[in-house]
């Protein structure tokens, strides 16, 4: 029988997606095996539109097969098969899908999954095959029908011998190479492998003969090998049953089974959506956060199921980054999937899908913060870091949706306290959320600028991670009450400001002096309103604060930034009078105290002196 060529432009396809569409040869397997639940579907489809055909469903199932001595692969359906004109359209037209034109056709809308849709994926088979046979006997035909072709070259069609209805798929495996080793697409375990991988799900079984062995029954010292028919797919997935069929136990075997993680997950969010577009999820925030949560190696994303088909291991644009803590996957039956099934078209199904994640995610938290205190500052010490830089991010695009997730240490409380708690116990007379920074609870606890706020009797946020500050300047606000800094140059009591003005005013000349010694380390130097029994500290002036310096100027492009700083003196301190007195009788010994508290209040901040050595000299010369 002569051979039949393909259309030029599906020469041209078929070298295409040999060589290009594909980006993993390990696939063919889950594209067979898609095609043949595809093939079992219609027969199912069709026991419901025709009385004469019967569906009982543990007649129907995949088998795999593999040769090592002739090299072939072998996957057997008994699903409807295809006629020999059928043959011709669908395998001798490339990108031509039977399974679309059978749902077109039919007009199937629900009740039916029907994954193929391009009709490229049979073809995925001569990546790793010289040779493809395909023997098919159709349900509604008496005779058998052969496809064979190597591949650009063309195909045959001639009638064989096949009992039953169904297809079979013979591919003569390619020779190994010095980059491919396509021997590992006959052993047991690496087949067994890829349908774990891609087609665990598929709901019908995917059956095997495997290798097993036990004891000789007459020396059960000594073993024997026997084969043993095997279902390699668990079938039905866990997201598809109902959340009151399962236990804690299966949704943490199940996690622990991805490797989503190595101990049961902090929380589980099963959820199923139908409307305009319908979906599955099942989600998972880990207990901890990876060893490389914080690393560029780090890869975010969930898995991403057709009709229980895995299509990609990691679909980034589902989670924002803010959420890339979360682990699991999302099955739709209604994403517009690109020609190899790979990669998703980004579309309007697939921002539908991510926006609702984002919202369920959130609202699991913040019932997680109401209802499950102590498990949210679990996941909080984990996460919470990231979501600051979420907020951060983007020039605070997120800051909306984040906001109410956030969480700092309370001077008051002692322990973690969300925006919303602070807010809802500020006094009447507070107009600021305050808050301190550096490095530990323990030295923020110290700082000589929190004194006149707990003084006050206010609340006073620590910020201690370095993301902080920054992730605060773009909240700006909560429910419409400004954040302020302890070491902001205006704290916002008025009689305290009037009272500090007037002191600097009446010792202008000394702090002018003071100033002139330090020259530009300091915008300026003044009266203190803050300070109650310390003798200095330092406030900032501007957007830029001092332990934002420290932050940025710790990163490898070392950027040399400088916040405006004010040197703060204390007038009711016994300090001030000897500076007092230096300044009327001793100028030079007032150059020494002035560098000597502007030394201090570096080290206060945890910022290095200019000139260690300078400094332990002044001191001790002083101490003389």
């Amino acid at each position: 029988m002569s051979t039949k060529q393909f259309k030029a432009e599906s020469r041209r396809l078929l070298d295409l997606m040999i060589n290009s569409i594909y980006t993993n040869k390990e696939i063919f397997l889950r594209e067979l095996i898609s095609n043949a639940s595809d093939a079992i579907d219609k027969s199912y489809y069709k026991s419901l539109v025709d009385e004469n055909v019967s569906f009982n469903k543990e007649d129907f199932y995949i088998r795999i097969t593999a040769d090592k001595e002739k090299r072939t692969l072998t996957i057997t359906d008994t699903g409807i098969g295809m006629t020999k004109e059928e043959l011709e359209n669908n395998l001798g037209t490339i990108a031509k899908s039977g399974s679309l034109s059978f749902k077109n056709e039919n007009e199937i809308k629900d009740g039916v999954d029907i994954i193929g849709q391009f009709g490229v994926g049979f073809y995925s088979a001569f990546m790793v095959s010289d040779l493809v046979t395909v023997k098919t006997k159709s349900i509604d035909s008496d005779e058998a029908y052969k496809w064979e072709s190597k591949g650009v070259e063309g195909y045959n069609i001639e009638p064989c011998q096949k009992d039953s209805v169904g297809t079979e798929i013979v591919l003569k495996i390619k020779e190994n190479t010095e980059d491919e080793k396509y021997d590992d697409f006959l052993e047991e375990y690496k087949i067994r492998d890829l349908v774990k991988k891609y087609s665990d799900f598929i709901k019908y079984p995917i059956k095997m003969m495997v290798k097993k062995s036990r004891p000789k029954k007459d020396n059960e010292k000594e073993h024997e090998d026997y084969f043993e028919d095997e279902t390699l797919n668990s079938m039905v997935p866990i997201w598809r049953k109902n959340k009151n069929e399962l236990k804690e136990e299966d949704y943490n075997q199940f996690y622990m089974d991805k490797h989503f993680g190595y101990e049961k997950p902090l929380k589980v969010i099963h959820s199923k959506a139908e409307g305009i577009v319908s979906y599955t999820t099942l989600l998972f925030i880990p207990a901890k956060a990876p060893y490389d949560f914080y690393t560029k190696e780090f890869e975010k994303g969930l898995e991403l199921y057709s009709n229980g088909v895995l299509i990609m291991d990691k679909c980034a644009d589902l989670l924002p980054d803010y959420f890339s803590f979360v682990q699991g996957l999302v099955d739709s039956a209604d994403l517009s999937l690109n020609i190899s099934r790979e990669l998703l078209q980004h579309d309007r199904q697939l921002k539908f899908i991510a926006k609702r994640i984002k919202d369920k995610i959130k609202s699991e938290l913040l019932l997680m913060l109401k209802k499950d205190r102590e498990k949210y500052e679990e996941f909080y010490k984990n996460f919470g870091r990231q979501l600051k830089y979420g907020v951060y991010s983007d020039f605070g695009a997120n800051k909306e949706v984040l906001q109410d997730l956030l969480m700092f240490y309370s001077s008051t409380e002692k322990k973690l306290v969300s925006l919303d708690e602070y807010v809802s116990r500020m006094k009447d007379d507070q107009k600021f959320i305050y808050y301190a920074a550096g490095e530990t609870v323990e030295k923020v606890e110290k700082l000589p600028q929190t004194e006149l706020v707990k003084d006050k009797g206010f609340e006073i946020l620590y910020f201690t991670d370095e993301v902080d500050e920054f992730a605060i300047k773009m909240l700006m606000k909560y429910k419409d009450k400004e954040f302020k800094s302890v070491s902001s140059k205006d704290l916002g009591f008025e009689s305290d400001e009037k009272e500090s003005k007037k002191e600097t005013e009446e010792n202008k000349d000394l702090f002018d002096f003071m100033k002139e010694v330090l020259k530009d380390k300091v915008k300026e130097v003044r009266a203190s309103n803050r300070l109650k029994t310390h003798p200095v500290c330092l406030a900032n002036d501007g957007d830029m604060s001092i332990e934002m310096e420290k932050v940025l100027n710790m990163m490898p492009n070392n950027q040399k930034v400088k916040a405006d700083k004010i040197l703060e003196i204390n007038t009711n301190h016994e300090m001030f009078k000897a500076i007092k007195k230096a300044f009327q009788e001793d100028k030079d010994k007032l150059k020494m105290y002035s560098n000597v508290l502007y030394n201090q209040a570096l080290l206060i901040e945890g910022l290095p002196v200019d000139d260690p050595v300078q400094f332990a000299n002044d001191v001790c010369c002083l101490i003389k």
